[in-house]
């Protein structure tokens, strides 16, 4: 049986989903609001706004329990996306995705 180099990806997926038992602290928060935060803009750049706006959401409320010092360890570029950008179209003041329709 032959091997890519995305079988060790494929077995480890598992991991993180028993990992989110336990709250994430120090560098390890720090990792895990990058990664949002990168995967919201993926979604972004995929024109994929629903799933972008839950990543997004998670990624914040993740972002808000950081310390100062935490925050600063963030690289800008996504500090800017996850706190302006991504504020001009999906803050509060937007108006909030609707259900699917029903088709008559």
């Amino acid at each position: 049986m032959s091997l890519t180099r995305y079988d060790g990806i494929r077995n480890l997926s598992h991991l993180s989903m028993a990992k989110q038992d336990a709250p994430l602290t120090g560098e390890e928060l720090i990792k895990e609001v990058c990664r949002r935060i990168r995967v919201a803009r993926s979604y972004w750049d995929a024109h994929n706004n629903a799933a972008c706006r839950g990543e997004r959401d998670r990624a914040l409320a993740l972002y808000n329990t950081l310390s100062k010092e935490q925050k600063d360890q963030i690289p800008q570029v996504l500090r800017v996306w996850l706190r302006y950008r991504s504020e001009k179209y999906f803050g509060a003041h937007r108006t909030p995705p609707k259900s699917a329709r029903k088709s008559k």
